[in-house]
């Protein structure tokens, strides 16, 4: 059925559908913008430092909690971006992998 054949309930119905959809999808958008930007951040400050970055230093540098910062270091470890060097006491130092 196309949009010429529904009623002007159903009609209404989708209209609000699409109203309520849009604030979630905008919300959403501006979430993946952060998450990209938070972790161009984490790359370039890895790409700056030959011998890595513990992740506390890594925060204080791009003003990212702490916790956060190893949550995305997590996930880049998970997918080949980071790799853990030498510790540094009780951190370790991660550095970008050669893909990047």
């Amino acid at each position: 059925m196309d949009d010429r054949q529904q009623s002007p309930e159903v009609k209404e119905a989708l209209k609000r559908l699409r109203q309520e959809r849009q604030k979630r999808i905008s919300e959403l958008a501006g979430l993946v913008r952060r998450q990209k930007k938070e972790l161009g951040m984490i790359r370039e400050h890895l790409a700056a430092e030959e011998e890595g970055m513990t992740p506390p230093r890594l925060a204080e540098s791009t003003g990212l909690a702490v916790s956060l910062v190893m949550w995305y270091l997590a996930t880049m470890k998970r997918y080949g971006e980071v790799k853990e060097g030498g510790k540094d006491g009780g951190w370790f130092r991660y550095l970008l992998t050669a893909q990047q």
